[in-house]
């Protein structure tokens, strides 16, 4: 199948012949956050068919995105990471999903599937790097089956699948109480105060924390004609 392009000579034209077509830019998201195998990828692509998956990967395989890798031990299993080149596309898709948390959330839709796995990627889309200055923390979520921390160092941060050797503190609740946070429909405060969330760990790490992740406040797209 021919590769479709706007034929434009424009930086931004060349990047959507690359990263434009459906599904594309979402495997790259999933890429962001490590290493995967095709069956992680599915599992995080619900509605992604086989064959369609197979030809996106090859497609960034083609372009220098992604390469076939080994995973290392005890897995050694074949995977999927992005070149430097697909990870140098981490602040767009970062920038995407900031925009879309203001711009274009809204309720969930009761065919919209939700991957807790996904906020590995909006953690790192939320964080106050000024709140986190003067901050070393490990943090610990479990969200359900779900297991993923982030470590604050400094004003940086790094957010990865999995769970922690040594977190500072532990956040712990279920999907519907995290998607309500999300949606900024529930603060965790509250989520503590009515036994939706737990909490442990360290009491300075767990304070500092409602600071270092801010969601922008939703708006509505619509607009006044000037």
């Amino acid at each position: 199948m021919d590769q479709r392009t706007y034929n434009q000579f424009c930086a931004t034209a060349r990047t959507l012949d690359l990263v434009g077509e459906r599904w594309t830019l979402l495997l790259i998201r999933e890429l962001l956050t490590g290493p995967k195998r095709f069956g992680d990828l599915q599992a995080g692509l619900r509605g992604l068919g086989t064959g369609l998956l197979a030809a996106r990967l090859k497609h960034l395989e083609r372009e220098g995105l992604a390469q076939k890798v080994t995973l290392p031990p005890p897995a050694r299993t074949p995977a999927y990471a992005l070149t430097e080149a697909g990870e140098e596309l981490g602040p767009a898709v970062l920038a995407l999903a900031r925009w879309g948390l203001k711009w274009a959330m809204g309720e969930r839709r009761e065919t919209e599937t939700f991957h807790p796995g996904w906020a590995v990627l909006g953690l790192r889309a939320c964080f106050d790097a000024d709140a986190g200055t003067g901050l070393r923390a490990v943090y610990e979520f479990r969200i359900d089956d779900e297991v993923f921390h982030t470590r604050i160092d400094e004003g940086t941060i790094e957010a990865l699948h999995g769970p922690a050797q040594h977190p500072d503190a532990t956040v712990t609740m279920g999907e519907e109480t995290f998607v309500a946070l999300t949606a900024q429909e529930l603060t965790l405060a509250r989520a503590i105060e009515t036994g939706a969330a737990a909490v442990s760990g360290d009491a300075e790490a767990l304070r500092r924390l409602t600071s270092l992740f801010r969601l922008p406040a939703p708006a509505a797209r619509t607009g006044t004609a000037v």
